[in-house]
């Protein structure tokens, strides 16, 4: 052993890093394929208790309800937080073990994952608990702040997962989209209440307000609390309502064309991965699990999984199953 394997022996003991090893591995998530089953349990226990949580908050707000059963929500919250915060600390002791390099150093790399969104999400579960004994503060809104604790179950969704992709991916086209929605609506309203200002001060009072009308307008909801009556303001309405009808189509066209680009670039990076293992003419098992791991990182389902091992292999002329080169161009289902 050299004098540095030493030292870092002396500083890093092999039971901590086997230990803190053990602990991510249980808190990284337990549907993933090769998961231990205890880390399935972990994974089901925290959605459990989100989801308990999300309901206990909803019925709370029930006041007889709250009356009658209010110590009892007070002590699930405490052993909810309890949980959580275990969870946090857990999470920000074992940071260091992501896989990627920019949380490898026990300072700088926690401190990144302090500041990551999934950390950030994970202390907001907890920070209103917490304040409430620093300083004075609403208590039904930090009750009500409790809600937010849904948004853990989003470590544990795939598609949730995907969408955010997407949202990255075509942050460009969103963003001009909403640019030009905010400049209709500004516009919109502007002259509506150039129109309706005098026929109906008390309702079209200023701009700002009759953003109000146009937002409902735009969206084509048309609450009716607010309506022009000059011709001029009737005219604008309608015309308004009809670009509404194809602004709201502009996000939803670009978050489907963009889930669809992204599944595609997802099936391609899979079909790279199969490639790969397909590449010395077999598929171990060790090379199994990796495909598994891929398909499980990468959000596709088994049957598309399947779909792009079929297609892997038919150029390849390999067997899906046992990666075998073949006589023919198409595979084997029986092979192996």
């Amino acid at each position: 052993m050299t004098p540095d394997d030493h030292s870092a022996s002396h500083r890093y003991p092999q039971h901590r890093i086997t230990v803190r090893r053990a602990v991510y591995k249980l808190l990284s998530g337990g549907n993933r394929p090769g998961d231990t089953p205890w880390a399935r349990v972990v994974d089901w226990f925290l959605i459990a208790l989100i989801v308990l949580n999300v309901i206990a908050v909803t019925i709370e707000s029930v006041e007889h309800l709250s009356l009658a059963h209010g110590p009892i929500f007070h002590a699930f919250d405490d052993l909810s937080v309890g949980v959580f915060s275990v969870e946090y600390l857990l999470r920000l002791w074992t940071a260091v073990e992501l896989p990627e390099a920019r949380y490898r150093h026990p300072v700088w790399g926690r401190l990144r994952w302090i500041v990551s969104p999934m950390a950030l999400i994970d202390l907001v579960a907890i920070l209103p608990f917490y304040l409430g004994f620093l300083v004075e503060v609403d208590l039904r809104a930090t009750r009500m702040l409790r809600v937010l604790r849904i948004f853990k179950l989003s470590r544990y969704s795939t598609a949730l997962n995907v969408m955010v992709a997407v949202a990255r991916q075509e942050a460009r086209a969103i963003g001009a989209t909403l640019f030009v929605m905010l400049v209709v609506l500004v516009v919109s309203s502007s002259l509506m209440y150039l129109f309706e200002h005098q026929a109906q001060p008390h309702i079209f009072s200023d701009i700002p307000t009759s953003m109000w009308w146009a937002v409902v307008t735009l969206t084509t909801l048309g609450y009716g609390d607010m309506v022009p009556i000059t011709p001029l303001g009737r005219m604008l309405g309608g015309m308004t309502a009809v670009v509404g009808v194809g602004m709201i189509a502009l996000p939803a066209g670009v978050l489907a064309s963009g889930f669809s680009e992204q599944m595609r670039i997802r099936r391609e990076e899979y079909r790279d991965e199969v490639e790969k293992a397909l590449d010395d003419g077999r598929l171990t098992r060790s090379e199994r699990r990796s495909l598994d791991a891929a398909r499980f990182r990468l959000g596709l389902s088994e049957e598309e999984a399947i779909m792009v091992l079929e297609e892997a292999a038919k150029t390849m002329r390999r067997c899906p199953n046992c990666g075998t080169a073949l006589p023919h161009a198409e595979p084997s289902r029986h092979h192996g």
